[in-house]
């Protein structure tokens, strides 16, 4: 018994490909015959390799995730909360303005997704939104807990406000955005993240004075109480 034809493309060449028509088009606007167009196929081979378009398109953002936006998991090994931060921000634009490749984010492209019977993708990309922001959330409570974070800073608001503003990057860059006004972006968030920990600093020193103002209160309180009653 034979053992079938040979594929006569290269699976992991096709998926680069269908990456870029993904991140150019996003899901929904993507067709299979502009899929089979790209990869250089027909209907046949690509379900055969593949799957159906949902199948493809969750392979495709593997990929991507494993390269292009690959800054994500090299960002939270950095050594300290305001590196990783510098390093995604810039990673971001990186990835969203490269050369020879398409604008903004493929996790971004891909979820404008409007039609209900394409609502397990829109899930599946909400999914991996959210894990990327647990991700820096997790990487911020280490470094609060090693005190590179100051204690009153909240590392889930930290990391909702990086992950928005990676994301409007992506917007911004699909929209037309340069590389150097995209820096100037992360210039400006930089300042805003040395200010907010800077204010976040500042409370943490002042909660003891407050706590010691308060005892102190206390203990006059306590010093009232045990003076005997005036004389009548």
């Amino acid at each position: 018994m034979g053992t079938g034809r040979p594929r006569e493309f290269d699976v992991d060449q096709s998926l680069d490909r269908a990456v870029r028509v993904f991140w150019r088009q996003g899901y929904e606007g993507t067709s299979i015959s502009e899929l089979t167009e790209a990869l250089g196929i027909n209907r046949p081979s690509l379900y055969a390799a593949f799957g159906n378009k949902e199948s493809l398109f969750r392979r495709a953002l593997d990929r991507y995730a494993g390269r292009t936006a690959r800054y994500g998991p090299e960002s939270l090994e950095q050594d300290s909360a305001r590196a990783v931060v510098e390093h995604l921000l810039r990673g971001a634009v990186d990835a969203t303005t490269g050369r020879g490749t398409p604008r903004g984010c493929l996790g971004v492209q891909g979820a404008l997704v409007s039609s209900p019977d394409n609502d397990p993708v829109r899930r599946k990309l909400a999914s991996w939104r959210r894990a990327g922001e647990a991700a820096v959330r997790a990487r911020l409570v280490r470094a609060r807990e090693e005190g590179d974070l100051p204690g009153g800073a909240d590392p889930a608001d930290l990391a909702r406000w990086i992950t928005t503003v990676i994301q409007g990057i992506a917007v911004q860059a699909t929209g037309g955005a340069s590389r150097r006004q995209l820096q100037r972006v992360v210039e400006m968030t930089l300042r805003g993240w040395d200010a907010v920990l800077a204010d976040a600093a500042a409370a943490t020193s002042a909660q003891p004075d407050a706590a010691e103002a308060k005892d102190a209160e206390s203990d006059a309180a306590e010093a009232t109480d045990a003076q005997p009653p005036p004389a009548t």
